[in-house]
């Protein structure tokens, strides 16, 4: 932590600032006195940037803060100053106007022109060079599996690579034995942010399982391979008329890793996570064996295999439970601008006796927020619009959620509907990642951008893993947060009270979903009951929280989670330690198949030993 001192001569040069003035869009000179008073503001955060960042200025900015405050604190502060010198107030270039402490990022300095360039303009490298190349490979892939699919060449070639898997690790069995084993496939191209460093020194598996196996409309099912994408699942099912009763918004999220992790959606309230519809796996286990499992047979290694993080076996395929799809989806805005209000609307759709298909939140701040609820539809009906915010040229969807928001607070009382078509709602947040994009591409929302590139959009996440320089990772290690944690729904305002404090992060997505009272790796409090409405609460970006450091406020977050009986998702990190992770989940069942099945604690490490924050990067 370093102090900077700012003066008086800093005003001066913020308020005369010829260049500056136009570059923020205002007459030269300074202009107004509300005018040069913002310019001060912003000539003060751009010397605050140069002073501490050099090359890395225009990603950094928000790593400033005040007195270990937020952005906001920072801003009002420098405003509070502009407007004394606005006034005519003397400051004595002497003495020190105000005292910031800022973060030394002296571990994200570039080592190269290349990384120089990739951190830099990261934005016209991905635009560039990412999106293109994102453009060609969901060209490629899609002909690709839409071929495949057709051909009705998927089963016959499923056998042959279940086979290989089955070679591979007979061939562990018959050597020394002495590294785990994992799938080969390169961690960059897993969705999670972080790269998991231990399968350098373990055995990899090749496993090319990508295909949709086949689809039943009479039993309603579609059996898949592990590495099939949510947006493959969704493309491929809609020209059945049907859709997998719980849809992950994410197009790159695969079937494996929703089942091995886990996976929430907005009809997660009516069905529960994604491993609640899927009714039977594949796998091959550590011996070589291929074993079928499924609520009657082999029920234990069943239920253990969500949550196991690929620690029982390697999944081969799966069998999940499909749903009639209609065209579109009739969604409803109610925004709220407090967060007791909005939490009892929230916990009343999602624990109805007849609840809307789909539910969710979005919190803008701590007390303003937005509940939707949908419902599928065959046709547009005349109380709203038709919002297909798929197209290339939309606006980012929690950007139009946003708008809504502010309607409201403008003194607008009209509920808004909405009807978008099933997919694009499907994978509404899929476009802008959420709301992460906005930090690699600033103007990503832009009109005239969405207009031109927007048909790009939006990059693969993998291959933004992939060329992202250790510069830029030691920079979101220090200023950013991806997490994901599910509380039981009656915690709901304190948990976002908790987070507000510890990350003050926004927009917040908010997610109900049962917990059923099934064995396996989570528990409901009362077991005289069939299930437990808990919600999942997404953060996904810079914290502006006074005081905050990642990993004693990730900590915090994860005491206060496993208080209330709470889980993590695991593909992000977590700071516990093993008995704190062994305390937030159950392993019972999990640790005694780990004793029954042959090899299993040979070939595969225990799952806190691939999701702690030690074995990632």
């Amino acid at each position: 932590m370093e102090i900077v001192n700012f003066h008086e001569s800093h005003l001066i040069e913020a308020a005369n600032l010829d260049q500056l003035g136009p570059w923020l869009g205002f007459p030269r000179n300074g202009g107004p006195k509300a005018t040069r008073r913002l310019v001060a503001v912003k000539a003060i955060t751009l010397h605050l940037r140069k002073k501490s960042f050099p090359k890395l200025r225009d990603f950094c900015s928000y790593e400033l803060s005040i007195n270990n405050g937020s952005i906001s604190d920072r801003e009002l502060e420098c405003d509070k100053i502009a407007k004394q010198f606005v006034r005519g107030e003397r400051l004595s270039k002497t003495r020190t106007v105000v005292q910031i402490p800022i973060f030394k990022m002296d571990a994200v300095q570039p080592e190269s022109l290349l990384e120089y360039v990739l951190i830099e303009y990261r934005w016209l490298v991905v635009i560039t060079t990412l999106m293109p190349l994102s453009f060609a490979w969901k060209i490629w892939s899609t002909v690709r599996n839409y071929v495949v699919f057709r051909l009705n060449s998927a089963p016959k070639a499923h056998e042959r690579k279940v086979k290989e898997i089955q070679r591979q690790i007979k061939e562990w069995l018959a050597g020394d034995r002495t590294t785990h084993l994992c799938t080969a496939r390169p961690t960059w191209q897993t969705i999670s942010f972080r790269q998991g460093i231990y399968k350098r020194n373990f055995t990899n598996i090749d496993i090319n399982l990508v295909d949709v196996l086949e689809v039943n409309k009479e039993s309603m099912t579609v059996r898949c391979e592990p590495l099939v994408t949510m947006g493959q699942l969704s493309r491929t099912l809609a020209t059945f008329g049907l859709a997998p009763a719980v849809v992950p918004e994410l197009d790159q999220l695969t079937v494996g890793g929703l089942v091995m992790g886990t996976g929430v959606e907005t009809s997660s309230h009516v069905y529960g996570l994604f491993q609640h519809i899927c009714l039977q796996y594949e796998l091959v286990l550590a011996d070589g064996s291929l074993v079928t499992c499924n609520d009657v047979l082999n029920p234990g290694l069943f239920y253990a295999i969500p949550w196991s993080y690929g620690t029982l076996g390697f999944l081969t395929s799966v069998l999940i439970k499909v749903v009639p799809a209609k065209k579109y989806v009739r969604l409803e805005y109610h925004p709220y601008t407090s967060l007791p209000e909005l939490g009892n609307r929230f916990r009343e759709e999602s624990l109805k006796q007849d609840p809307h298909q789909f539910v969710e939140a979005l919190l803008f701040t701590r007390d303003t927020g937005v509940v939707m609820t949908g419902d599928m539809v065959e046709e547009v009906g005349d109380d709203g619009k038709l919002n297909r915010i798929g197209k290339w040229y939309s606006e980012w969807f929690f950007k139009q959620v946003e708008r809504y928001l502010n309607r409201y607070r403008s003194g607008s009382q009209k509920t808004p509907v909405e009807y978008i078509p099933l997919r694009d709602y499907y994978h509404r947040h899929t476009r802008s990642f959420f709301w992460e994009l906005q930090d690699i591409i600033p103007f990503g929302n832009n009109p005239i951008f969405r207009y031109l590139f927007g048909w790009l959009m939006p990059p693969e996440i993998s291959l933004l893993k992939l060329t992202q320089p250790e510069a830029v990772t030691n920079l979101y290690n220090k200023a950013h947060v991806i997490q994901d944690m599910l509380v039981p729904i009656e915690t709901l305002e304190e948990a976002v009270q908790t987070f507000h404090k510890e990350f003050e992060v926004y927009p917040i997505w908010l997610c109900p979903f049962k917990v059923f009272n099934n064995p396996g790796q989570l528990k409901v409090q009362d077991k005289s009951k069939k299930w437990q409405m808990f919600v999942d609460i997404g953060v996904y970006g810079v914290p502006k929280a006074k005081g905050f450091e990642t990993e004693p406020s990730t900590r915090r977050i994860e005491k206060f989670v496993t208080e209330k009986h709470g889980f993590q998702m695991l593909y992000a990190d977590t700071y516990t330690t093993q008995e704190e992770f062994r305390n937030m989940f159950d392993h019972t069942l999990y640790d005694k198949l780990r004793e029954t099945l042959p090899y299993c604690k040979e070939a595969f490490p225990e799952i806190y030993g691939k999701v702690n924050r030690n074995v990632r990067k």
